[in-house]
């Protein structure tokens, strides 16, 4: 009989000492809390091209041209009354011409971090809710008016063969 008590009271201490460590474990990686941004529960939207016309001393200097992807809350995305599109393209814009100290001929005044953070904080702060978690940059160009005006030349002549186009690429 006292084999059995011994018994009965070690399957108990054992299934107690079972269920508090699995709490213990459970609380160290953080069950039921929200899941971090890159680790799903998030949709990733994609935007179109944008492209952003530079002016400065009344002039077209070039062409900003960027595709976007945006990290949201599939239930934050649906309260819009707006499209979320709309909204990332009018940061876009803001944020460009802001900054008109942002020179895309040279690399070091331009700080994607900032832009993105710029980005997503801008839009958080109009919609009044941490809607955008994340923005990620898909592709990313500048193109100077003079390059654009060689290319419509070369184009209206005709005489460009693939050859060619590969080799001014590649020298770019």
């Amino acid at each position: 009989m006292i084999k059995f008590i011994a018994a009965a009271v070690w399957i108990c201490a054992a299934t107690l000492g079972a269920v508090f460590y699995s709490f213990q474990i459970a609380g160290a990686h953080g069950v039921g809390e929200k899941p971090k941004p890159m680790l799903g529960g998030l949709d990733y939207v994609k935007t179109d091209i944008i492209s952003v016309p530079l002016v400065r001393d009344a002039r077209i200097d070039g062409y900003f041209l960027t595709k976007l992807v945006y990290t949201v809350e599939p239930e934050q995305i649906k309260k819009l009354s707006i499209p979320a599109e709309a909204l990332i393209t009018d940061q876009v814009y803001s944020y460009l011409y802001a900054n008109p100290q942002i020179d895309f001929t040279r690399k070091e005044t331009v700080d994607l971090d900032a832009f993105r953070s710029a980005i997503r904080d801008t839009i958080n702060a109009r919609v009044g809710a941490p809607l955008v978690h994340e923005v990620l940059i898909d592709q990313i160009n500048f193109l100077a008016k003079d390059e654009i005006r060689d290319n419509w030349l070369r184009r209206r002549q005709g005489g460009t063969t693939a050859s060619e186009m590969s080799k001014a690429f590649k020298q770019h």
